[in-house]
């Protein structure tokens, strides 16, 4: 499982504050409790909080004086991402393209160029699918797209784009079986993400829905995820349904030994 640490977001008041102030203290100490909890990539996302490059640069330069974990670049703005690419000290994530044909022209590039990897978001100019079929479709072309560029599959993750259980409950098992067929678009498949926090948007069990959604996810096929890796019992739910998917080598010190073998990456 690769997990995504969500938690250095502009939408987060501390963050904003930081951003503002350049307090490099609160992005470093969340840069150092999710990677101590098993994060392999800190994902990185300015939001609303500023619409500067500089302060983009700023943070990833921060996270990474803290820590060596890989970023993912969380941007929308794309005119943003050569120099924010160029800032890692490790091959990042781009968090992402859709399928439209001039966001792919731009970002597909960029990430072979600097040998990274790309999240495809699986929607175009009309908006976020409501049928799987539209789902897979799009990530086809995400796909299909990026291994023509030259990206390996190992350096694509297709997002289903999850949407909120409160108000679109009936688009759950739609995002799910989406990620099943998403595993036989090639052998070996593409990663498969979702951004987690979405599901339970609003919902007063936050951290139950998330648990039981991305353990489904995982039995569909999903290897990946943007979420709160300090959710100690969420980790330990994904550990422990890759091991009851013979994902993992079972033991009675199961848990430890996934998250041993994580440090010695």
């Amino acid at each position: 499982m690769i997990f995504i640490g969500e938690r250095i977001n502009g939408g987060f008041k501390d963050i904003q504050y930081a951003i503002k102030e350049k307090d490099k203290s609160i992005l470093q100490k969340w840069a150092k409790v999710q990677t101590e909890a098993g994060a392999d990539y800190i994902d990185v996302n300015m939001g609303a909080a500023s619409n500067k490059l500089d302060d983009f640069i700023w943070m990833i330069e921060t996270v990474q004086e803290a820590v060596d974990t890989p970023i993912s670049i969380d941007s929308n703005k794309p005119a943003f991402l050569k120099s924010l690419v160029k800032s890692c000290k490790h091959p990042p994530i781009i968090n992402s393209t859709t399928a439209d044909e001039d966001k792919m022209d731009e970002i597909i590039p960029l990430a072979v160029e600097n040998n990274a990897s790309i999240i495809g978001l699986c929607m175009d100019k009309s908006g976020a699918p409501q049928t799987v079929e539209k789902r897979v479709e799009l990530g086809a072309i995400i796909f299909s797209k990026a291994i023509e560029s030259g990206l390996t599959e190992d350096k694509i993750f297709l997002d289903p784009v999850t949407m909120p259980l409160r108000y679109l409950q009936e688009q759950v098992k739609n995002q799910i079986e989406a990620i099943r067929q998403f595993t036989i678009l090639s052998s070996p498949p593409p990663h498969i993400i979702v951004g987690l926090s979405n599901i339970a948007s609003k919902s007063k069990e936050v951290r139950l829905i998330n648990r039981v959604f991305l353990v489904m996810c995982i039995t569909a096929g999903l290897d990946a995820a943007i979420c709160d890796v300090t959710d100690e019992e969420l980790v330990n739910s994904a550990i422990t349904a890759e091991v009851l998917l013979n994902k993992q080598i079972y033991s009675d010190s199961y848990i430890k030994a996934y998250k041993d073998s994580k440090k010695k990456k």
